[in-house]
């Protein structure tokens, strides 16, 4: 399987507004990424870094921000669902 990301990647971060996910969200927008959305069910409305919206569902976020990639960042018991949402 090939992973590809470029200049049109728009990332998706599902836990972001957990401790590890909110951390390496923050990196890689440092680094570059266009980390346009967050997924953290229950928190949907926040921003994040300054500007990044969170929605409650992968859905919404493809829906309203346009994102294509999603990574995450989620507790182990919730892992497949948030596998099977992206």
């Amino acid at each position: 399987m090939a992973i590809l990301i470029d200049e049109s990647t728009r990332l998706v971060v599902q836990g972001i507004t957990g401790r590890e996910g909110g951390f390496h969200a923050a990196q890689m927008a440092a680094y570059g990424t266009k980390v346009v959305a967050g997924v953290s069910p229950g928190k949907g409305g926040l921003k994040v870094l300054d500007s990044v919206p969170v929605y409650d569902t992968v859905k919404q976020a493809v829906k309203e921000a346009g994102a294509n990639t999603s990574i995450i960042f989620v507790p182990a018991p919730n892992a497949l669902d948030a596998v099977l949402e992206s």
